[in-house]
């Protein structure tokens, strides 16, 4: 590899995986016949047993957990039709059969990698020149199933970085049971899976221009009992229907758990072997309204599926599909605004190439142009990004990463204009980040990697992954950069 020209120089900072941090999931041992064998054996024990049980429970896990109690009642509700019996069930034996079908899952167990860094909605209380961040990482637990999770910071007006306490607990959200569906996203949705025909078009039709899952599931049995023969393809229709409804919810944490506490767990048969490398950014509308995106990847084992996080406070977040036909493989990043009333991402849509598309609308991706291909060594397997282009003065400053030989990945860095970003004013001819002797040892050697950058009273702040395993930062004097990519 040649020596670069320019060298970004490594913060102390190491982000190292904890396998104490630890969430609840339910824990389902087998079929109906061993659930109710499990019941039963506890429907057998005295109360006095049940007593006892619990209590050994609370001294071994409530301190592991903010509110344990609450994960069995919720477990329990997932099982209680397995209960062959008819008199109610003390809240002791429905907290015990809610402890047998509940299990510890360590979401950092294997790795925690590939952060990006924002801007922090609240900026109150700072000195002059600092700024407060979101971090977001993604943590992997076991049997690879991905999540994500947060850190918060000030980056102070000397270039120091101060890192917020990290919560001993770790809190899953709560879902929202009735989010809200746009008909007019939806039946775009249906026809681009080619879902879309004479029943969904009688169901919808039913809707308001915005509806709830109830209300479709309502709509659904009103056209079945409305239909006098019924439709081939109704029962299937209306399968799709509600997977599509189901992959786009809503989830919101308490205001009193900690940043470092909330994680975004999988909820969605997309999401059933996890959400991966989120790119977030602070996108600034036309009104001057501030949103936070993040495009994200959901893998249910056998395929990917790229997502929208949306979120204004970090607290209430909804997970949207992405829509259309350019939206498709990993890697997608959206520019922090709309360029010419349009807003504009990077992708790379055949894994290999580094794409730019445009819409009119944020869900959906039709149009796309090539704007980089593999041009150099240390990139000729595949380049993408690492993260939402940076406005600057001189152009929309882009991380990219590259795959070469040994399949090493390294991080470079491009400069496109800012009116028509499909042109390329400059590009790093040699990497900008390579792993050293210490990060390239991990659960994938060889790579260093980001999901988003900012930057700092002239430094570029990058966050960045280690072989797939843990994470660090690294700076970068920002004049010298783009001095370098404009010659």
């Amino acid at each position: 590899m040649k020596s670069v020209t320019l060298r970004a120089r490594r913060r102390d900072e190491i982000f190292h995986l904890d396998t104490s941090r630890v969430v609840t999931k339910p824990f389902i041992p087998g079929g109906p016949d061993r659930c109710r064998n499990v019941i039963n054996r506890v429907l057998r024990l005295s109360d006095t047993e049940v007593a006892d049980v619990l209590e050994e429970l609370r001294l071994n896990f409530e301190g592991r957990h903010k509110n344990i109690w609450e994960a069995f009642r919720e477990h329990f509700e997932l099982v209680q039709h397995f209960v062959e019996q008819d008199q109610p069930l003390s809240d002791h034996r429905r907290l015990l059969i809610g402890a047998y079908f509940t299990h510890e899952f360590s979401i950092e167990a294997a790795a925690f990698f590939n952060p990006s860094i924002v801007p922090h909605p609240d900026q109150s209380g700072l000195q002059p020149g600092d700024l407060r961040f979101v971090m977001s990482f993604r943590a992997t637990g076991e049997g690879h199933l991905s999540s994500i999770e947060f850190r918060s910071g000030v980056l102070k007006h000397d270039h120091a970085i101060e890192f917020d306490p990290i919560s001993r607990y770790v809190g899953r959200a709560n879902i929202v049971k009735n989010p809200k569906y746009v008909v007019r996203d939806f039946m775009r949705k249906l026809d681009e899976m080619g879902w879309k025909n004479e029943v969904s078009d009688t169901i919808l039709s039913a809707l308001a221009a915005e509806f709830t899952y109830t209300e479709l599931e309502r709509a659904i049995t009103e056209s079945y009992s409305q239909s006098q023969d019924g439709w081939a393809s109704a029962e299937e229709t209306s399968d799709n229907m509600r997977w599509l409804a189901r992959s786009n919810y809503d989830i919101w944490f308490r205001r009193e758990d900690s940043l470092s506490e909330r994680v975004i767990f999988p909820v969605s048969k997309n999401e059933s072997r996890g959400i991966e490398d989120a790119r977030f950014v602070r996108f600034v509308d036309d009104d001057g309204d501030i949103t936070y995106y993040a495009t994200c990847t959901a893998y249910n084992g056998f395929t990917i599926l790229p997502q929208l996080i949306v979120t204004q406070d970090f607290l209430h977040f909804r997970m949207i599909t992405l829509n259309g036909k350019s939206s498709k493989d990993k890697g997608m990043a959206l520019f922090p605004r709309k360029i010419n009333g349009r807003y504009v991402m990077i992708s790379r849509i055949d894994g290999e190439n580094m794409y730019l598309m445009t819409s009119d609308n944020v869900h959906f991706w039709d149009e796309v142009t090539c704007l980089q291909a593999p041009s150099d060594p240390w990139e000729f397997i595949q380049i993408g990004n690492c993260g939402s282009p940076i406005e600057t003065s001189e152009g929309w400053l882009l991380l990219t990463h590259g795959v070469g030989p040994m399949r090493q990945y390294c991080m470079g860095a491009m400069l496109l204009d800012l009116e028509t970003p499909h042109r390329v004013i400059g590009k790093m001819k040699d990497p900008l980040l390579v792993s050293n002797q210490k990060e390239r040892e991990g659960y994938v050697p060889n790579v260093v990697y980001s999901c988003g950058a900012l930057i700092h009273n002239g430094e570029l702040v990058i966050p960045y992954a280690t072989s797939d395993w843990a994470s660090t930062i690294a700076q970068v004097e920002v004049g010298e950069l783009l001095d370098l990519l404009k010659s």
